[in-house]
């Protein structure tokens, strides 16, 4: 897995994500509306796709889609 890779599931996820907005140093809760439910969906995705689980604090704690990346990949 690579980060073009998670970033293209991201993309395809959300809806309100354009094709291209994201990059590795992108904040990704200031790239569409970000709420509880979207952090939900977020869990549900890296879940089902990578079987790895995330909360809520690693999350909160990433800033960058790198950052959610790393620790996807530290897990898996």
């Amino acid at each position: 897995m690579t980060v073009e890779e998670f970033i293209a599931k991201l993309e395809e996820e959300f809806d309100e994500l354009e094709p291209g907005i994201l990059k590795p140093e992108s904040n990704f809760r200031e790239k569409f509306e970000w709420n509880s439910i979207n952090a939900l969906i977020l869990i549900a995705l890296v879940k089902t796709e990578y079987d790895v689980a995330i909360n809520a604090e690693d999350i909160q704690s990433s800033k960058t889609v790198q950052n959610l990346f790393d620790i996807i990949k530290s897990r898996i």
